[in-house]
């Protein structure tokens, strides 16, 4: 009788998850790129797909998938934030996220469902994911913001994972995330700061300073995006937040850094700014970028 066929040595297994995730990258990343160029409803319809999967991983990793009402609430409530951005009233959106999230949290309080304050986060987290892509695609440079913003996620993600993996090091945070290490993160931020050079050369607008500026922060908050979804499944005591994409698991796996880079990124111009309606149209025409 056969004993079956024989494990699959780790380096083999590397090779199959490596093709797989090229496969998957040459599949996706030419229909993100397509669905960015069409903006409009479209580039909407496709970050609200995704922002209401995000949710349902989320739900799935904090276990929440039994709460019924309050899981509805939340659908409803990212469904709306992002009709709102794509209306442009993106701050309308936000204070329906922030009140359906709050609501929660006091239900939780009241009915001591211990999950539902974690999907009251869920709310924020997937609610503004959408909404704040939507608000950047539909701003006055939106569709040069989306491209620059994939440029330097991808980047920072890509470039990471090879360096890591070859260089290895000191590893970067180990409670949270065992395989991140330091020169994975710096290969990362490198390569960044690279796109953001590339961006000057093929604009010839501002200075060199201001796009390496720019892709120095978007690494960096992508690189937190991804320690934070790491940390959320540590938790949890989840490997992958999903399996709908073959050789990367989940959708909150692969845009981890993407909401990282695009929420914080957009936090911080409007703080710059002191207004939400197109925070970064708003700096590139103040300072003349």
């Amino acid at each position: 009788m056969s004993d079956g066929p024989p494990p699959v040595s780790p380096p083999a297994a590397r090779r199959s998850e490596l093709r797989l995730r090229v496969l998957s990258a040459v599949l996706l990343v030419p229909a993100a790129l397509a669905v960015t160029a069409l903006g409009g409803v479209w580039f909407a319809l496709g970050a609200g797909a995704c922002a209401l999967i995000l949710l349902r991983e989320w739900i799935l990793i904090v276990r929440a998938q039994d709460e019924i009402l309050a899981s509805a609430i939340a659908y409803a409530s990212v469904v709306g934030a992002a009709v709102a951005a794509a209306a442009g009233e993106i701050g309308a959106g936000f204070a329906l996220l922030l009140v359906s999230a709050v609501g929660l949290a006091l239900f939780r309080s009241v009915k001591r469902h211990k999950q539902t304050l974690w999907l009251a986060a869920g709310i924020v987290y997937s609610g503004s994911s959408g909404a704040v892509l939507i608000a950047l695609r539909d701003g006055s440079s939106g569709l040069a913001v989306i491209v620059f913003l994939f440029g330097v996620v991808w980047a920072t993600d890509i470039i990471a994972y090879f360096v890591g993996r070859r260089v290895g090091g000191p590893k970067l945070w180990v409670r949270v995330s065992p395989k991140k290490t330091w020169s994975g993160a710096l290969g990362g931020f490198a390569a960044a700061v690279a796109v953001g050079w590339i961006g000057f050369l093929l604009t010839g607008r501002a200075s060199p300073g201001v796009w390496l500026a720019f892709a120095a922060v978007l690494s960096v908050f992508s690189q937190v995006g991804d320690l934070f979804e790491s940390a959320l499944k540590r938790h949890f005591g989840v490997k992958d937040s999903g399996h709908i994409i073959p050789g990367h698991g989940g959708v909150m796996d692969r845009l981890d850094g993407l909401v990282g880079a695009a929420v914080l990124g957009y936090a911080v111009a409007v703080l710059l700014t002191g207004s939400a309606g197109d925070p970064v149209g708003q700096i590139i025409t103040m300072r003349g970028y």
